[in-house]
């Protein structure tokens, strides 16, 4: 773990903008990762240097020719945390964007007739675009419902609604709400068996922060990640596409490459500052293993985010030091249940006989930020079904730390005594 290593901590946090202090309200504990992690400080250098730089790419300049290079290597190094060897890295408005062109390229791209198929459990960047286009080509939207007590959906609950007709479903890796992850591998392989052209198209907007990416062994055609919830800003959005995705039909500019997904010049600070996210998983990696790869040590660092934030979660479930966990504070109810395998940064909550936004309010004025779900149209999906009107989100990252779980229990303790 990141905690047995004497010093790591604090270089881990240092690396980090605003890491134990707001510029806006002072000091505070950051748990609403989910909503946007915190930036890394090299992000800022590199996002600050390319807003001045004046030339563009494709010219015959030393300073076109630097840009180029760097865009090239953000797409290599996106490749690698991706572990993707082949299709096309490119650049979107946002995750949300990218899903949007994946879904809508892959449900005009395949064969006619069939069904679009997803889940219950996806965040409306999905579940919005594969409704939109299952309308305008006349497919059937089929949802697989997830499962309330487990804040997830397994591939048992999807064997019921894989036949050969699916032309296209989506999977979300892990749910932005209830903090459970999704076998995307095992799911991915279900698919293909029963429809072997069906396009597969994984959101890993909520996963990417919390644990390893790994397109090879997935089986999909499209994933996307919104870099600002994975240590970089907001802005832009990073999308993968593979071949076979990408042959199919597409907006673009006559004449351009077939291959190209993105539309107009994009900024190189986007492509840059990922390889600064990239650059910082090798540098976490290389604290554990002495690997001279940089794919092994990128799999170190998800393996040592993945067990601190798995001990953070058990403290915050179960107590640290000589308070008590949530488990034990009466009142106290957490989507997915206290003990879930697949939890991935994510606690959300509710306190009988408080409101969850007197409880966000709460929290905040005792130094932990945090974040109100409500059953709207981002949550309703996972709210309403358990017949809760809100709930509290609570949301870690690698480097928060038990002095900071310890100070949010002392605040629950206190909410729950009034």
């Amino acid at each position: 773990m990141i905690t047995e290593k004497p010093g790591l901590m604090d270089e881990i946090r240092s690396r980090f903008a605003h890491v134990d202090s707001c510029p806006f309200d002072g000091p505070r504990v950051f748990f609403e990762n989910a909503g946007g992690a915190l930036t890394l400080k090299s992000v800022i250098d590199t996002s600050a240097a390319h807003a001045g730089f004046p030339d563009n790419q494709g010219r015959d300049n030393p300073a076109s020719r630097a840009l180029m290079a760097m865009i090239a290597k953000g797409k290599a190094d996106a490749r690698l945390l991706f572990n993707a060897a082949d299709g096309q890295i490119f650049v979107g408005e946002s995750g949300t964007e990218v899903l949007f062109r994946l879904i809508r390229t892959a449900a005009l791209g395949s064969a006619g007739g069939g069904v679009m198929l997803g889940s219950t459990l996806e965040h409306p960047a999905s579940r919005s675009a594969m409704a939109r286009w299952a309308e305008v080509t006349g497919r059937p939207h089929v949802l697989v419902a997830h499962d309330n007590a487990t804040g997830t959906v397994d591939l048992a609950d999807y064997q019921h609604h894989l036949t050969p007709d699916v032309r296209v479903a989506t999977i979300v890796q892990t749910s932005p709400v209830t903090g459970i992850a999704v076998d995307v591998a095992a799911v991915a392989r279900a698919i293909r068996d029963a429809a072997p052209d069906c396009f597969i198209i994984v959101d890993g907007i909520q996963h990417a922060s919390h644990g390893a990416i790994d397109i090879a062994s997935y089986g999909a055609d499209g994933y996307a990640v919104s870099p600002y919830k994975v240590f970089s800003r907001h802005g832009y959005g990073i999308g993968w596409a593979s071949d076979r995705l990408t042959a199919c039909p597409k907006e673009g500019v006559i004449g351009a490459a077939p291959t190209n997904w993105e539309l107009g010049t994009r900024d190189s600070g986007s492509y840059a500052t990922f390889s600064d996210v990239v650059g910082y998983f090798d540098w976490l990696g290389s604290q554990f293993i002495k690997d001279t790869a940089p794919r092994a040590r990128i799999e170190a660092a998800a393996a040592a985010i993945h067990a601190h934030e798995q001990g953070l979660t058990d403290a915050m479930m179960h107590g640290t030091g000589n308070l008590n966990g949530l488990a034990q504070i009466g009142g106290v109810s957490i989507i997915g249940g206290a003990d879930n395998p697949g939890r991935e940064g994510v606690v959300s909550l509710t306190l009988a006989g408080m409101d969850s936004g007197d409880l966000v309010t709460h929290l905040g004025k005792h130094g932990i930020r945090t974040h109100i779900r409500n059953d709207d149209h981002y949550c309703g999906n996972i709210l309403r079904p358990l017949g809760l009107k809100s709930c509290v989100r609570v949301s870690i990252s690698h480097y928060n730390t038990e002095q900071e779980v310890a100070q949010f229990l002392s605040a629950m303790h206190a909410a729950a005594a009034r």
